[in-house]
């Protein structure tokens, strides 16, 4: 196998950056800035990031078949309308433990946006733990919670037959696995596929390639490795220039590169000067031949946004209308009293 090669293609200095998502048809890469509170773009025909700011941590980013996203904020599923920079609240979770926030999130291959909560950290994976919850956003705007008692809802995707759901949560140093209902969402017989051995660290993201084998990023173990989720063995370890990997997706023309986010949140001066690109976004090509084209079902759209959009649409369209319809009902009621006038 030839050796990978890596590139930083936006030393952006990302604090947390996060929750990669090819968005084939703007040909860009998109991803967040947790707290940096930024929504991010790059564009590799540019070479450029365009950002949003929005007013809360944000832990993830999906794809809408608008054309725009839809994001999780601070406990928030939210919209975000990118040219117009606008952000519409959808619901709210975890309201009872205002120190919560939302973490990783992924759209399931039926249109659900799967997301998990956690307490703010006090330091990096340093934090109160059993606090947070894994939820779903179903597209009648309903939310499930599945189980609670999580320390950093983490890494999510479904296996090829969608039979499968995997899961992380961090502090468990596990990849887990889950019976998954593809009609109704529901999860359950959780067990563990993968231990974390000392040297990759903590799990963070994850996602899945064509040969059903997982990519997991390792926090401060600077490094992605694949598994095989039905043997639990390691197949490979690619390493970059950067301790705090975060998550990783497919994406590029032909799906044929990797993205790797990173962070720099908990760095001191003499790390950063030895990692320079830390909180940077890499591509990383040649890793292995085949695997990069995205599962079918990564391009599916999450919906409920789009509600949002018909009531709003139908909302102004009632208000513009409805004085136009009033100034008619009152045109005809005079035409009838001239009527009965006339009759008369």
């Amino acid at each position: 196998m030839s050796s990978v090669k890596i590139e930083c293609v936006a030393n952006e200095g990302c604090r947390i950056g996060e929750s990669p998502v090819w968005d084939e048809k703007e040909s860009a890469l998109l991803f967040v800035d947790i707290t940096g509170r930024k929504v991010c773009r790059w564009s590799p025909a540019a070479k450029q990031v365009q950002a949003i700011s929005v007013d809360a941590p944000v832990s993830s980013v999906a794809l809408r078949k608008s054309g725009d996203y839809v994001i999780t904020l601070g406990t928030r599923f939210a919209a975000l309308k990118w040219k117009e920079q606008l952000v519409t609240t959808i619901t709210q979770v975890d309201k009872d433990k205002p120190n919560n926030r939302f973490n990783d999130g992924k759209v399931d291959p039926a249109g659900r946006y799967f997301a998990g909560t956690m307490a703010e950290e006090i330091q990096p994976a340093v934090l109160e733990r059993h606090q947070g919850s894994l939820y779903t956003l179903f597209s009648d705007l309903s939310v499930v919670k599945h189980f609670d008692q999580v320390d950093i809802s983490n890494g999510l995707d479904w296996s090829l037959d969608h039979k499968i759901f995997f899961y992380i949560d961090s502090l468990s140093y596990s990849v887990d696995a889950f019976d998954y209902d593809l009609q109704t969402g529901k999860i359950g017989n959780r067990r563990s596929i993968y231990k974390l051995e000392k040297e990759e660290s903590i799990p963070d993201g994850m996602c899945i390639d064509t040969e059903g084998k997982l990519w997991v990023a390792c926090y401060n173990g600077g490094r992605v490795i694949r598994l095989d989720p039905e043997t639990g063995k390691r197949l490979q370890t690619v390493k970059l220039p950067v301790d705090k990997t975060t998550s990783c997706c497919f994406g590029g023309k032909d799906y044929s590169e990797m993205y790797v986010t990173s962070a720099s949140d908990g760095m001191d001066k003499e790390w950063l000067s030895r990692q320079p690109q830390a909180g940077g976004i890499f591509k990383v090509n040649d890793i292995f031949s085949c695997v990069f084209r995205r599962p079918f079902f990564s391009s599916c759209i999450f919906q409920v946004a789009n509600q949002l959009e018909w009531w709003e649409a139908g909302r102004r369209w009632l208000l513009e209308h409805l004085s136009y319809m009033l100034n008619c009902c009152s045109y005809f009621w005079f035409q009838l009293q001239d009527e009965k006038v006339k009759c008369i």
